[in-house]
Formats: structure tokens, C-alpha cells, sequence
């Protein structure tokens, strides 16, 4: 089966290719870049005590920057995971900073932390987590109506419409094929305009073309409706579809691709292992 070519990325101001020791686009002074959606500065997270200590994220610092898809990659046990759940609000750093949207996670409460993650993040799984009792509609504002938060009719059509589910929004999950859901999971991430949706491993249980289906709409989300993505992947396809690339090993950022293709991603996995 041919496989849909990945969109051009558009041009940007840094070189393309992999920048040893690059640790992400960052100010001086330890201060978040103007236009970043969600920055880390010295973020550190650590698992258990003594010899067995394992360092999963070793000082990153790190800017994601608003309107554009970057993808996260890594061998197993680099820290791609860690640092995203950090940066989500989802695990707590050992040290250092999350800032989201001009707010810093970490010294958020956990009920203001619940608030935050409710409207200003969305989450795209792996597992899609739609509730199979509610209607693929019902799955999309769920956040909204656990918040008691009203819906933008507006701009639920316009999700709707990128996704291209109109057809189905009355359909249970059941009904609907894993690249569906998937996109279900990625409207229902999108519908309360947050500040940057995160997806781990999105792809992870689909097949080419339905991965296919969800990574252009991920990527049409960014270039059309301006949101912020970052996606953690270990495929280098689904890579190919971000505007930027950053690799993980041993808890530090490595190496930052700008507008990469899929043979840039290739001779950057290719080098981590040599090293």
C-alpha cells in the first residue's frame, strides 16, 4: 500500500539537521522564549534511592514553541515518556520547572493541576481511551462537561470538520475502525482550544493507512488551526510529519532536527546508536 507523503515542513530559521548537544531553543538567563506554548528549564526526574537510582530525565532544558508539531524520539529508557508526562502535569519532576501557557506546573496544587489539565492541555494515548458508551460526539466534549464548561459550537464543527467524522459523530466506538477512534481521540483533545495537546504514541496501535489518517490530522490541526502539538514516537514516518524533532538518550536532548525528512530522522537514529 503507498503510503501518503508526509507534508512539507515550512522553512525555518535554523539549519537543518541533527545539532549535537542541542537542548532545545532557550533563552539566557533560564528564562522560557517568546512564542513557547510549554517550556522546561533544569528538569530533573529521578526513580528510586542510592545505587539503584535511575536518573530518567538529567536537567533538560527544553521550549516547545506555539503552532507547530514536534516530535519526541528515543530508544527505550531514554526519558521521551518521563518528559512528556512531566511536561503534561502527569508525573511530578524531581526538580526543575514546567511551564504551560505562562503558568509553572510544578507548584500548582493538585486541584488547580486537575483544572489546568482539564482545560489548557489535551491528551492524545495510545489506547484512544474513549468511553464506549457515549457516541463519538459525547466522547468529544466530555472534557467540556465534566468542567461544566460550555461548548463552542463553532469551533467543535470546525474540529469536526478537520477530522473528518461528520458522518459519524452518533457512532459508538465500537462501531468505528481504530484510525476513527484515534480521531475522536484527537477532536476530543482539541475541542477546549487548549495550549498544546500531547500524544503518546498515537499511532502506536494502527496500521499504515489509519496512522496515516491520524498523523495529516495532526499535523493539519497545526497548520490550519494553529494548535501546539508534541508527540512522542519511536516511528520515524510518523516523525517526518513534525516540523521538529528533538532525540533523547540517557534523560538529555541530544540532538534538535528542524524540518526534518524521513532520511534526517533515519542518519539521526543511525548516529544515537553509534554513540
Amino acid at each position: 500500500m503507498a503510503h501518503p507523503t508526509p507534508p512539507q515542513s515550512p522553512a525555518s530559521p535554523s539549519p537543518r539537521g541533527a545539532v549535537p548537544g542541542a537542548s532545545g531553543s532557550t533563552a539566557t538567563g533560564g528564562t522560557a522564549v517568546p512564542g513557547s506554548a510549554a517550556s522546561a528549564r533544569g528538569l530533573v526526574k529521578t526513580y528510586g534511592q542510592g545505587e539503584t537510582t535511575v536518573r530518567a530525565l538529567d536537567g533538560v532544558d527544553v521550549d516547545f514553541r506555539a503552532a507547530e508539531l514536534t516530535a519526541i524520539m528515543g530508544p527505550s529508557g531514554s526519558g521521551k515518556s518521563t518528559l512528556m508526562h512531566c511536561m503534561a502535569g502527569l508525573d511530578t519532576p524531581t526538580s526543575g520547572s514546567v511551564v504551560i501557557d505562562g503558568t509553572e506546573v510544578s507548584r500548582l496544587s493538585q486541584r488547580r493541576l486537575t483544572a489546568l489539565r482539564r482545560t489548557r492541555i489535551g491528551f492524545v494515548f495510545q489506547s484512544y481511551n474513549l468511553v464506549p458508551t457515549l457516541t463519538a460526539a459525547e466522547n468529544i466534549t466530555l472534557p467540556l462537561d465534566i468542567a461544566r464548561a460550555p461548548v463552542d459550537r463553532a469551533w467543535f464543527d470546525e474540529v469536526v470538520a478537520a477530522v473528518g467524522l461528520g458522518d459519524r459523530l452518533h457512532h459508538r466506538p465500537s462501531e468505528l475502525s481504530g484510525g476513527q477512534q484515534q480521531r475522536v481521540a484527537c477532536a476530543r483533545a482539541l475541542v477546549s482550544r487548549p495550549s498544546v495537546v500531547f500524544a503518546d504514541e498515537p499511532t502506536g496501535n494502527l496500521d499504515s493507512r489509519s496512522s496515516a489518517e491520524v498523523l495529516g490530522f495532526l499535523r493539519r490541526s497545526v497548520d490550519e488551526l494553529g494548535q501546539t502539538v508534541v508527540m512522542v514516537t519511536h516511528d520515524p514516518r510518523a516523525a517526518s510529519y513534525a516540523h521538529r524533532v528533538l532525540f533523547l538518550t540517557d534523560g538529555r536532548i541530544t540532538a534538535d532536527l528542524a524540518a526534518p525528512t524521513r532520511r534526517d530522522i533515519l542518519d539521526a537514529l543511525g548516529q544515537a546508536e553509534e554513540d
